[in-house]
């Protein structure tokens, strides 16, 4: 029976793995092609001019992210594949969570990339509205959590 520090451990890892797949596939606010930052910016009747700009935008990070979309899958994967070979090896979880946050990292920059090149094209009125847009959404995911903890691990 795994201890209670290593289903902890266990739990942590998948969420930070599902947290990580969600922002690799542009979910969760993080823009990434087909996200919600993308459909947010739907709301703020950009012009054609605007709109291609932003499109051209998530075109040239498209490559930058596919391979760090491609290595977090992988580092799921590797991880799944380590928790059920046999005896706790924390070194090896050690490494492919060292790898998996250094992904997570480069996903993040490039997300924070696109929204800096994102925001020069917008005017002050659709900044003012993506505030709010993003202050809704803030709002609802702390209703979220608040009305969905989870419970604590059986020992």
């Amino acid at each position: 029976m795994k201890s209670t520090r290593t289903r902890i451990f266990t739990i942590s890892a998948a969420v930070l793995l599902i947290v990580a797949a969600a922002i690799a596939q542009g979910r969760h606010g993080f823009g990434g092609p087909g996200g919600d930052f993308r459909h947010m910016l739907r709301q703020l009747d950009l012009t054609p001019d605007q709109r291609s700009q932003a499109k051209a935008i998530f075109e040239k990070e498209k490559p930058a992210l596919q391979p760090l979309m491609q290595q977090m899958h992988q580092n799921h994967q590797a991880m799944k594949a380590l928790e059920s070979s046999g005896p706790f090896d924390e070194a090896k979880t050690r490494a492919l969570a060292t790898q998996n946050a250094q992904t997570m990292i480069e996903l993040q920059v490039a997300h924070a990339r696109m929204r800096s090149e994102i925001m020069q094209i917008l005017t002050a009125d659709q900044k003012a509205k993506l505030a709010q847009i993003e202050a809704n959404k803030e709002t609802r995911m702390q209703e979220h959590m608040k009305n969905h903890t989870p419970p604590p691990p059986a020992d």
